[in-house]
């Protein structure tokens, strides 16, 4: 195995390893990576518990109703496979149906905006087919921020303070999970979230998925 020299000059610090690397857009997800592949997991582990834990850290950005895509080249399959976990539109989401409702447009949020989620399964996918790792220790690292809270980012915050009204007057629930005393979390504030708990089925091996 051989290594190119760096380039002379660069705007971001040089990473360089031997061991294994991990990258995200949160901090708390790339450490929750780099923990698993030093726990031995494979890179398919260490990626499904981040993003779990995006889920928990990044909500405005991530979540168990978005959609996933993935890259995966495995040793035994080093040419790259893809997995589309975009949901498709639900099947009663016609155009009639929406002009039915007197509308010329779909919605930019609330249920006649919706897919079908797809994050989730293409998560629990990754790992039935190439994860190692029990599925309750790949999510204990998005429970752990969940029932503990973590530093917010300030983007949640003002996401979250964009649709405050949404919340409180047409989504209780989200209200209930995300506004703090009833305003959005401010920067930085450790913010619990109890309710974000996995159904006690979600408990079982990842490569029992199909039974």
């Amino acid at each position: 195995m051989s290594f190119l020299p760096p380039p002379e000059f660069t705007t971001r610090p040089t990473l360089q390893g031997t061991f294994g690397m991990a990258a995200s857009t949160h901090w708390l997800a790339t450490a929750t990576a780099q923990a698993v592949l030093e726990r031995g997991g494979t890179a398919v582990d260490a990626a499904v518990a981040a993003g779990f834990v995006l889920h928990v850290v990044e909500p405005h950005l991530n979540g168990p109703g978005g959609d996933l895509v993935a890259l995966v080249s495995t040793a035994d399959e080093p040419a790259p496979r893809v997995l589309m976990g975009q949901g498709p539109a639900p099947a009663a989401a016609s155009i009639a149906h929406y002009r039915g409702e007197g509308l010329t447009l779909v919605p930019g949020a609330g249920g006649l905006a919706a897919a079908v989620p797809g994050a989730v399964d293409g998560w629990l996918l990754l790992l039935h087919d190439h994860g190692t790792w029990e599925l309750a220790d790949v999510l204990a690292y998005a429970i752990g921020y969940a029932r503990d809270g973590h530093p917010l980012v300030g983007r949640v915050g003002s996401s979250i303070a964009t649709v405050e009204r949404l919340f409180t007057e047409h989504w209780p629930s989200s209200a209930r999970l995300w506004l703090v005393d009833g305003r959005p979390p401010r920067a930085g504030e450790v913010v619990p979230q109890p309710r974000l708990r996995p159904h006690p089925g979600t408990a079982r091996r990842g490569r029992e998925r199909d039974t």
